[in-house]
């Protein structure tokens, strides 16, 4: 009985040492800021042609309208 005791005294101080992982990393790891970066170019790459997109269309709502549209009588036509 006293064995078991002492054993599981010992067990009981050891728990938490054994629980730890070891070192504890500080910062972001190499691949993580890949994976990252990654993202970003993909939502940059996706949201140059984006604004590209919006800006023609400001452009065609609220720029000039062409006022002659029909071709004159008498105008060579393809």
């Amino acid at each position: 009985m006293k064995l078991i005791t002492i054993v599981m005294a010992i067990m009981v101080a050891a728990t938490p040492v054994l629980a730890s992982g070891g070192e504890e990393t500080m910062g972001t790891s190499l691949l993580v800021i890949l994976f990252l970066g990654f993202g970003v170019l993909i939502v940059a790459c996706q949201l140059i042609p984006g604004v590209m997109l919006i800006c023609s269309m400001l452009k065609g709502l609220f720029g000039s309208a062409v006022k002659n549209t029909m071709p004159k009588i008498g105008a060579k036509t393809l």
